[in-house]
């Protein structure tokens, strides 16, 4: 979303209300080495350290946004000050809902590991990494889409 008021959609954030795009697609591409490292350990005690560590991650992106997530810090004091100015700002709103849709699924799979249904632990993990890849590789948000389908679905 552009930060010109007059490029900025209906319902898009005031300049300075948006983030960066750059930081959840950092985010992401954190998010997928992590949940990948635990798919590929099965219901090792590590892999379920990791995906307690990533639901933890994801649960401050839903209640508090995802620039306030841990990962946020680490793009805004390591990478942003690096980065030129972003040419566009997004509306928080459906990166936070993109995290809670992802605590989800974490749960779901450390539920179903702790349960020893391995493989619905695996294939919980496995959507949540393949919405990660998405976003890293093509900054393509599928929970932001979803976000924005419901919201238009009820208005």
């Amino acid at each position: 979303m552009s930060t010109d008021s007059a490029a900025r959609p209906a319902g898009a954030p005031a300049t300075g209300a948006g983030i960066d795009p750059r930081g959840p697609q950092l985010a992401a591409g954190i998010t997928s080495v992590v949940l990948a490292v635990a798919l590929l350990l099965g219901d090792s005690p590590v892999a379920l350290v990791l995906l307690g560590v990533q639901a933890a991650v994801f649960a401050v992106g839903a209640a508090a946004g995802p620039q306030h997530a841990p990962y946020g810090w680490v793009f805004r004091t390591l990478v942003r000050p690096r980065l030129q100015p972003p040419t566009e700002l997004e509306d928080p709103e459906p990166p936070r809902f993109a995290q809670a849709v992802g605590l989800g699924f974490v749960v779901v799979a450390l539920a179903a590991y702790l349960l020893g249904a391995t493989l619905v632990g695996q294939v919980a993990v496995g959507f949540a990494l393949v919405a990660a890849l998405l976003n890293a590789v093509f900054a393509f948000c599928l929970g932001c889409e979803v976000y924005l389908l419901l919201k238009r679905a009820t208005a």
